[in-house]
């Protein structure tokens, strides 16, 4: 049961993602045109390593939280990763019916607001302090109708749980680090899909390479490295994030305005043997460089 549950909630983000990534649609396109097969890597999510007060408790926003989540759906931690530079560390979760119900691995990462500045620790301490927190697995959860009713709840989960950051917040924040700007106005956002290369299986795009510069002929914008290598058993590629209208507050006057910045981008990813145990295994993992290049695909650049 858990495992259909995260199916479906997987399915439900993948379809607002796709909605708001332009490049995400155009990869679908282009490998189910080839007669290929659309299939997910991972998904990534970011947060804050930081606790506040709530009715309810002190409540951390990091990756504590949405492990919550994961590990009510039957996710279990496979893998940490640190980002000492970026002051970010990271997990990823995989789940024991993964091969059965197809589901995606997890990524998920904080950023450690206590090694920040003290000044724009406290501006984002400010701006989450008013975090409206708190979901619940139902126990007794038996037949499809109850599943549609937790997937609508747990959505929920992946959105901004506070209130619209200051303009002047935003932009201070994104001086000293841009993670934690996107992370005041996307929350918890999905902030990447991953299409899965060597699900493909089509002969048109057979590697990393192919997929990266059809949809470089395609008109999308991609990062110009491919990271990673055959022998650490993992390649990574990604499109340009995506621009928004965002939601922030007007430091003058106390209104809602908007803003442009950037949201998400679309990676591919492909897979391949390593050694491991005296026999060659399908390298499952990720990898701390190839990730902290990643990251920065969604600074903002000027306009």
């Amino acid at each position: 049961m858990k495992a259909e549950i995260a199916l479906h909630l997987w399915d439900r983000l993948w379809q607002q993602y796709r909605a708001r990534v332009s490049y995400a649609q155009v990869y679908e396109q282009m490998i189910l045109q080839a007669g290929g097969t659309v299939a997910n890597d991972h998904i990534a999510f970011r947060s804050l390593r930081l606790n506040i007060d709530t009715p309810e408790g002190k409540q951390n926003l990091g990756i504590e939280y949405l492990a919550s989540v994961a590990e009510a759906l039957g996710y279990t931690a496979a893998g940490e990763y640190i980002f000492p530079a970026q002051k970010l560390y990271a997990r990823h979760y995989q789940h024991p019916e993964q091969e059965q119900y197809d589901l995606p691995k997890l990524f998920i990462s904080e950023l450690i607001v206590e090694e920040l500045p003290e000044a724009i620790a406290s501006l984002i301490y400010q701006t989450v302090s008013d975090a409206s927190l708190g979901w619940a697995m139902p126990s007794n959860a038996t037949n499809p109708t109850d599943i549609d009713l937790i997937v609508d709840r747990l959505q929920g989960v992946f959105t901004r749980p506070w209130s619209p950051p200051k303009q002047s917040v935003v932009e201070e924040v994104n001086r000293v680090t841009q993670y934690g700007a996107w992370v005041l106005l996307h929350g918890y956002a999905v902030n990447h899909f991953t299409g899965y290369v060597n699900r493909q299986h089509t002969l048109q795009y057979p590697d990393i390479e192919t997929t990266a510069n059809g949809l470089a002929t395609l008109g999308v914008p991609m990062k110009a490295q491919i990271e990673g290598s055959l022998e650490v058993g993992l390649r990574q590629t990604a499109t340009h994030a995506v621009k928004e209208i965002v939601t922030v507050i007007d430091d003058v006057t106390g209104e809602l305005m908007q803003i442009p910045w950037t949201y998400a981008y679309y990676e591919i990813a492909e897979r391949y043997p390593v050694e491991a145990a005296g026999k060659k295994v399908l390298f499952d993992a990720f990898l701390g460089q190839n990730a902290q290049h990643l990251f920065e695909m969604t600074r903002k650049v000027s306009s």
